[in-house]
């Protein structure tokens, strides 16, 4: 296989997880930005995590909100879990790697906040127990998944809920978890400012 073929096998990969993604998670996503646009509306934070390749996604979100989508807008509250080196060091070397969202999320969440994670089907200890805290602290939780959810899917509440990208593929998972991220983003910013 050449290499432009494995160019064009990776575009054609995207595609079409993007349309299967298209055609199962509209509604979810129309769901899952109304749920943030109300807590955002009732004062609440929306707080975000996610490991690896997931952070960047996390950071895309945060960046978005906190500064401009594709348009000037006052600031809307999105704390990214993912960014402040010295917190996740302290709480990996003190207590455990698994506990460095959850640790944050106690200090942090409020009851009405909002935890959104990403996570790529894979079974990451320290997102279960983001959701866990989420829960303890009465935040419901928007989780971006793939695969079959990995250990974060048996978790959830009836009421929180998960976006599972239809894919095995991380790669492909990730490529969707940022499309999803400027969806959600967009129709924040159309639901709050028109």
């Amino acid at each position: 296989m050449s290499l432009q073929d494995r160019i064009i096998n990776h575009f054609t990969d995207s595609i079409q997880t993007q349309q299967d993604a298209m055609t199962s998670l509209c509604e979810l996503i129309e769901y899952a930005s109304q749920r943030l646009v109300n807590a955002l509306l009732n004062d609440k934070k929306i707080l975000a995590c996610g490991n690896g390749r997931s952070a960047t996604s996390v950071q895309l979100l945060s960046s978005a909100m906190l500064n401009q989508f594709e348009r000037d807008r006052p600031s809307l509250p999105v704390i990214a879990l993912t960014t402040d080196t010295a917190t996740l060091t302290a709480i990996a070397n003190d207590y455990h790697f698994d506990d460095v969202f959850a640790k944050q999320l106690r200090a942090l969440g409020q009851s009405g906040d909002i935890l959104l994670v990403y996570s790529d089907g894979r079974n990451s200890s320290n997102i279960a127990k983001a959701v866990s805290a989420a829960h303890d602290k009465d935040l419901s939780v928007i989780a971006l998944t793939g695969n079959n959810g990995g250990m974060i899917s048996p978790l959830l509440h009836e009421t929180d809920i998960e976006i599972r990208v239809p894919s095995d593929s991380g790669a492909r998972i990730q490529e969707v978890h940022v499309l999803i991220t400027h969806c959600l983003c967009d129709l924040i910013d159309h639901q709050l400012f028109g």
